[in-house]
């Protein structure tokens, strides 16, 4: 495994993540921009998940590169990453499932979002996040669990309209799992922990 971690740590690979990080999350917002258009201002923040998750890492990799660490935003990077990248993998096989069919751009998506979350737990050596730091990014995400099956802000997937009450009970597990995954990688004593240099 050292041999992957010098490869994450290296300078031209962080650059190369923080662009590819970048277009995604462009497109990410662009995604959402009919239902943004749609959505009440005071929710504006929580609607579009998964882009507002890899510019919580854009900022990670942005302090790794200038050789910090910004504790809080490693926080909400690994919850959200881990979280939102499942979700969106799980909800495209629904669609498969429900509706027979997945486009190209289901199949991107699955594909970015698996993508997602693996980075996230990856650069786990690296984080320096205190429990303070987890608790806030807790309370982020299960708030914005009730934003979206609360004030249905969620992201919308017509097919799945009958299954909100699975998916939303779903999230929360969902959620808390992330949670802990973020607690075992970067909390837990004995963990492995590697500097970018």
């Amino acid at each position: 495994m050292k041999w992957i971690y010098s490869i994450l740590g290296n300078r031209s690979v962080l650059w190369l993540l923080l662009i590819v990080n970048f277009l995604g999350t462009a497109y990410g917002y662009y995604w959402y921009r009919d239902q943004l258009s749609r959505t009440p201002d005071i929710f504006l923040a929580f609607v579009p998940d998964s882009p507002t998750a890899s510019l919580f890492f854009l900022f990670v990799l942005g302090a790794f590169i200038l050789g910090k660490n910004f504790p809080l935003f490693e926080a909400l990077a690994i919850v959200t990453l881990f979280k939102y990248g499942i979700w969106a993998v799980v909800m495209n096989l629904l669609v498969f499932i429900v509706s027979g069919e997945l486009d190209p751009i289901g199949l991107m998506l699955m594909i970015s979002h698996g993508a997602m979350a693996i980075e996230g737990v990856l650069y786990a050596p690296f984080y320096r996040f205190k429990l303070w730091h987890l608790v806030v990014a807790g309370v982020w995400t299960l708030h914005n669990d009730i934003i979206d099956y609360v004030f249905f802000m969620m992201p919308t997937y017509h097919m799945l309209n009958d299954y909100m009450p699975q998916i939303g009970y779903f999230t929360f597990w969902l959620s808390v799992a992330s949670l802990g995954i973020a607690y075992y990688f970067v909390l837990r004593k004995q963990r492995f922990t590697l500097s970018i240099k």
